[in-house]
């Protein structure tokens, strides 16, 4: 998922947020017009909701911290600990079989629809991750129960192939079966693989506010799927370019919360040039920051250090000591459950 502009290697991936993050390419700058214009065509839109997180919710019920002391484990350290060469010094953890784990802090869902007649999902569109699964109508959890469950037998376009699955998270296993199917996100792809769950654990599930996930990592990033959603989709050339991009709203009450693009960019939603800075890695979107400044001055990361783009965590993540620094600088004041305020 990478693009060949001018004979350099581009990310192909445009995030609509703002990032602070200082790499510039000016050699880009005299043909950024006409190559903006080309994305622009075509793209199909995704809608995204806003909604309260796991994280959020477990504290509107007074649960919060009972919850965090069930489920120490730093979330950072098992999401992105491949991320971190050996001796990384700011990041305390041993080795992590983890690689995929808790939306605790996912914010931002969108629709999608699995077989014929379509079934629909509400899913954490993820860039940290590169599986797609749904609850499955097999799954006795009590997770499941309460969110939407794929009918396999009621699709006619539904292929079952027999493997089994696991995820590991924080609070457990999660299981289930692999099988192929059309799948609607905007666009349409056909034999798409995806896992269905029939079991998941622990309490996160029970309380999200979505069904599944859709990881839009690269492939390396996989632990079930041998061919993600949008390789799948440039693969059967059903977007017109191999981009996507997300636009998160950052203020409540708009329509909707935010969209995620396939096959090319919004330039009404930003303002200024896109600066497309070359991955580090091809799992997560891994990018070199060269700093991080508060208030106009450089406070760590002072000879660069490597950043994750993840649309599956509304918060800043990083290493203990860098994230203690930056609370110091900011005035925020830490609790007993590891939050800061």
């Amino acid at each position: 998922m990478e693009l060949e502009l001018l004979g350099r290697t581009i990310s192909a991936l445009c995030v609509c947020v703002c990032v602070c993050v200082t790499i510039v390419s000016p050699s880009f700058s005299l043909f950024l017009s006409d190559f903006m214009n080309c994305l622009t065509l075509n793209a199909v839109r995704v809608p995204l909701r806003r909604l309260r997180s796991i994280r959020t919710q477990l504290r509107a019920d007074g649960v919060l911290e009972e919850f965090l002391k069930d489920h120490r484990p730093d979330m950072f350290n098992r999401r992105y600990a491949q991320c971190f060469p050996p001796g990384t010094p700011s990041l305390r953890l041993g080795r992590s079989s983890e690689r995929v784990y808790n939306f605790m802090d996912a914010q931002y869902f969108g629709e999608i629809s699995l077989g014929i007649p379509e079934q629909n999902f509400s899913v954490v569109l993820d860039t940290g991750s590169a599986d797609l699964w749904v609850p499955s109508s097999y799954c006795v959890s009590q997770a499941c129960a309460l969110h939407r469950r794929f009918k396999a037998f009621e699709s006619s376009s539904f292929h079952h192939d027999g493997r089994m699955f696991g995820i590991h998270y924080g609070s457990g296993h999660l299981l289930g079966v692999m099988g192929r199917d059309t799948l609607k996100v905007g666009l349409t792809a056909i034999n798409q693989e995806f896992g269905e769950s029939v079991y998941e654990p622990g309490a996160t599930f029970v309380l999200a506010k979505f069904d599944g996930v859709l990881g839009l990592g690269f492939p390396s990033l996989a632990e079930i799927l041998g061919n993600p959603v949008f390789d799948n989709m440039m693969a059967q050339k059903i977007v017109d370019k191999p981009v996507f991009s997300f636009y998160l709203s950052r203020s409540g009450g708009s329509s909707p919360d935010g969209e995620l693009l396939l096959g090319g960019i919004d330039e009404s939603l930003y303002n200024g040039p896109i600066n497309w800075i070359p991955l580090t890695s091809k799992g997560y979107w891994q990018i070199k920051m060269d700093s991080v400044s508060v208030q106009g001055v450089s406070s760590f990361c002072p000879r660069g250090c490597q950043a994750i783009v993840d649309t599956g965590t509304s918060l800043i993540a990083g290493p203990t000591n860098d994230s203690f620094l930056l609370q110091q600088l900011i005035g925020a004041t830490p609790t007993n459950i590891g939050e800061v305020s």
